[in-house]
């Protein structure tokens, strides 16, 4: 790995003030410029102006990417990251994609396509594989310490205060008010698929549904929690959670046929093995800290476990190099595609879904149609709800504490 790039640095554009933040404090190892902004704040683009005035800001789409850059960072809302990352495409960009992928099966085919079509990178941006702990499992596992994954279980609990939720979530119809519990599923699912190399084939879910006392305080039109089965291109098992339950939590762990790999903290990794396969002179169960393979004080400052800096970092490597980056436009839209094909299994009792393989055409063209949404946006007949009880009206009392907080913050009905 290159400590210090000498060669021109890749210049780079964000759609998406909060991430154009990030960026703007790009480290010299990354090799990235921040260029460009765009948001449709004008206020807070505004601010971020005078903080960095170097930057030139953005509140047009198509005059960002006229803009001279060489790659783009696609931040936008959660669920409308297709449409913008095939656009930067077609104008010769680069592309790094938050997540989500697509948000329909439609969209999943219609980015691979382009991708292919365009010749230019594509990443996804799914930080938490590069936690310090799942790099580390990911090279034990690799090296057959605990031998073929059998089964494996990723957690992404995440409760927020109501207040806090509400200020990042205005309006009734904004994404966080409204996604389904099984679409928000990358953070416990990703991890697992890099250390152990595998892709989604089918899932099985089960939603968990408010219960009245919260029902009564929520704004929020979907469940609050999923459990999703994935089964694997080997065959294994696994089991993901996300949402928001009681007492935040990241948690990975992986079974082998010879052994066991988790994670006990936000450092430490444990290896787990079979007493009567090991010799005298090993261990049964050791405990270690985990280090990032390069940049580790880099790495331990940035956000997301290290990992914001972790997907720069081989986003930049890839334009670098011309070689698609292991996070590439199939793999985000498998990982993507699982919530929204764990959604309809979950609307249906839990039964089968089956996940596509988007690398093949043929599969694609039977998919190629498929817009099934549960987004406000994309409501009409025989479209799903973002709950298994169907639609939801908050109740007075929760709508009143709402607009309050929201009249406490600069929304701009965006």
């Amino acid at each position: 790995m290159t400590e210090s790039p000498s060669h021109k640095p890749i210049r780079l554009g964000v759609l998406g003030l909060s991430r154009g933040r990030t960026f703007a404090k790009s480290s010299p190892v990354i090799g990235i410029e921040l260029v460009a902004v765009c948001d449709l704040n004008e206020t807070k683009l505004a601010q971020f102006k005078t903080e960095h005035p170097e930057v030139e800001t953005f509140t047009d789409y198509d005059k960002f990417l006229d803009f001279d850059m060489d790659a783009v960072v696609v931040a936008n809302y959660f669920h409308q990251h297709a449409p913008f990352a095939i656009k930067a495409l077609r104008a010769g960009k680069h592309v790094m994609s938050e997540t989500q992928a697509c948000k329909t099966l439609r969209e999943g085919v219609e980015l691979c396509r382009e991708v292919e079509k365009s010749g230019q990178i594509y990443m996804f941006a799914e930080n938490y594989p590069y936690f310090a702990t799942n790099q580390e499992m990911r090279r034990l596992y690799q090296q057959g310490t605990v031998g073929e994954v059998a089964y494996a279980e990723g957690e992404y609990i995440h409760p927020m205060a109501p207040r806090e939720s509400l200020r990042i979530a205005p309006g009734l119809d904004h994404w966080r008010n409204n996604n389904p519990p099984t679409y928000y599923c990358t953070h416990a699912l990703a991890p697992l698929m890099y250390i152990t190399d595998t892709m989604p084939v089918s899932v099985n879910a089960l939603s968990i549904t408010a219960t009245e006392e919260s029902a009564r305080t929520r704004i929020k039109a979907q469940d609050p929690a999923a459990v999703t089965l994935c089964r694997m291109s080997n065959g294994a098992i696994f089991r993901t959670v996300y949402g928001g339950l009681a007492g935040y939590r990241n948690y990975y762990r992986v079974h082998g046929f010879s052994g066991r790999l988790d994670n006990v903290s936000n450092s430490e990794v444990r290896v787990t093995k079979n007493l009567w396969q090991i010799s005298e002179d090993d261990h049964e169960e050791v405990i270690f800290k985990a280090r990032f393979p390069a940049h580790e004080d880099l790495a331990n400052r940035a956000g997301h476990g290290g990992g914001d800096f972790w997907t720069s970092f081989h986003f930049a490597e890839a334009i670098r190099t011309g070689v698609q980056p292991y996070l590439n436009v199939y793999r985000g839209v498998a990982m993507s595609v699982v919530g929204i094909q764990a959604w309809k299994s979950a609307l249906n009792g839990g039964t089968p879904v089956d996940v596509p393989d988007f690398a093949d055409e043929e599969q694609r063209k039977l998919h190629e149609n498929d817009d099934w949404s549960p987004w406000p946006e994309d409501r009409r007949e025989g479209q799903p709800w973002p709950s298994i009880n169907g639609p939801f009206t908050p109740t007075e009392e929760a709508l009143a504490f709402a607009k309050q907080v929201w009249e406490e913050t600069d929304y701009l009905g965006l």
